[in-house]
């Protein structure tokens, strides 16, 4: 099967092009940066021990990051590497600049590619995050250098596809020396597809530090909006903001000078945003134009990268994005480690130990449609017992996640100080 997908990505090379230029038509790809999707380095290969962290997209970048830093702070002969497969990651990596770390955009999984990209970079070691199992480059990485597996996670339904080709799972899985799962049933899925050493330590997520802000951004936006009732809805999808701004107008008459501050996941859909949202009949400001919150603003559209750290702590109430359409969520513990009150829909399969944890707790809710969210918002916005209520939880259910960080450094540690550590390490070290 493995051979089969060599030749089939070694046939199709030549049609990638093309689907990387549709992709760039909807501003999913960085046609600047195009040679690296090919395996070209745009930098050159520094000196000394390399880490590569392969971190498919924000979430996983965002996660990837406090380890990567402290690992720098270690290792001080040590260059992190970190390859991302979209625009707004690379966005996010260029706004938080960290010294010894680089990045690349991931090579597509075409044998030459992967090649081409490992020969350049020779890593010493590749830490995977999450579950971003590309065949040929987990083949030939495993033959380069040790790989481990962080916060690996695997659906029911992935792991039964892959268990159809039991050969092929065992040697993919077989390549990594250490897998750290985000959860006991992923850890399951793993030993089963053949994984060798896999312990399930915790999610990252649950212990990822707070959303970073601009102190005098959120100055400036609560002298803007003082006097006013807000709310948010965090990492909109498609599909969203149409319910988003239906829930605006049921309950402006409930709350005067309501505004609705609208995050979408992808901010390169913010013309489309907006012209629905303004088709309503909606008064916008978008921030990426400098647009000033004024009174008779309705819908402040936030159409940046990173700054929901900004939003969650001016609003009280944040709806998380991608879970009233059949997405599977974004990340809930960003908004209550922040102390928002949280709110989602249905379709938050992708975050179930986030959302079991928070709803055992009674610090979340979860609504079956737009019309159950604009009565959950209501009461929220109505009641500052029941906010604070759910604040106080959901910070509570964070902080007990807390230590997860500590076991996975404790795990990793015997394998990077193997790879890692040419020269002195640094006294946190010894």
């Amino acid at each position: 099967m493995l051979s089969l997908y060599r030749t089939l990505t070694r046939i199709a090379a030549p049609l990638l092009p093309l689907w990387l230029w549709r992709r760039a038509r909807h501003g999913k790809e960085d046609t600047s940066r195009w040679r690296e999707r090919f395996g070209y380095a745009s930098l050159p290969r520094p000196e000394g021990p390399l880490l590569w962290v392969h971190a498919a997209s924000v979430g996983e970048s965002q996660m990837a990051l406090p380890l990567i830093e402290r690992l720098l702070a270690t290792y001080p002969a040590m260059t992190a590497l970190i390859t991302t497969g979209t625009v707004t990651s690379a966005a996010l990596l260029a706004r938080r600049p960290v010294p010894r770390l680089l990045h690349q955009y991931m090579p597509v999984d075409t044998p030459a590619a992967v090649a081409r990209f490992l020969r350049h970079w020779q890593p010493d070691l590749a830490c995977w995050m999450e579950s971003e199992f590309w065949p040929n480059m987990l083949q030939q990485t495993a033959a380069q250098c040790p790989m481990m597996l962080l916060n690996g996670r695997i659906s029911a339904r992935s792991a039964s596809r892959w268990a159809r080709f039991p050969a092929a799972a065992r040697t993919l899985m077989g390549g990594f020396r250490l897998l750290l799962a985000a959860s006991e049933d992923d850890a399951a899925r793993l030993r089963q597809l053949g994984g060798a050493d896999v312990r399930a330590l915790g999610n990252l997520k649950f212990s990822s530090p707070p959303l970073a802000h601009d102190a005098a951004a959120l100055a400036l936006m609560r002298e803007e909006t003082t006097g006013r009732v807000v709310w948010l809805a965090a990492s909109t999808h498609p599909g969203e903001e149409r319910q988003i701004a239906e829930v605006h107008q049921a309950l402006a008459a409930r709350h005067p000078g309501l505004l609705t501050v609208v995050v979408p996941r992808h901010p390169q859909r913010a013309a489309a945003i907006m012209e629905e949202l303004e088709a309503l009949g909606l008064r916008v400001a978008r921030r990426s134009q400098r647009e000033p919150i004024v009174a008779a603003t309705q819908i402040y559209l936030a159409d940046t990268m990173g700054e929901l750290g900004l939003f969650f702590r001016l609003c009280p109430v944040a709806f998380i994005g991608g879970s009233l359409v059949p997405h599977g969520g974004q990340n809930p513990f960003e908004a209550a480690r922040l102390g928002t009150c949280v709110l989602y829909g249905p379709h938050m399969h992708n975050f179930t130990d986030f959302c079991s944890l928070l709803e055992a707790a009674e610090a979340s809710q979860r609504v079956a449609s737009g019309e159950a969210l604009s009565g959950a918002v209501d009461a929220l916005l109505r009641d500052t017992a029941l906010r604070q209520a759910r604040s106080r939880a959901g910070q509570a259910v964070v902080d007990a996640q807390a230590t997860v960080e500590a076991r996975v450094w404790e795990a990793i540690t015997p394998l990077c100080r193997a790879q890692l550590s040419a020269g002195p390490l640094s006294e946190g070290d010894r």
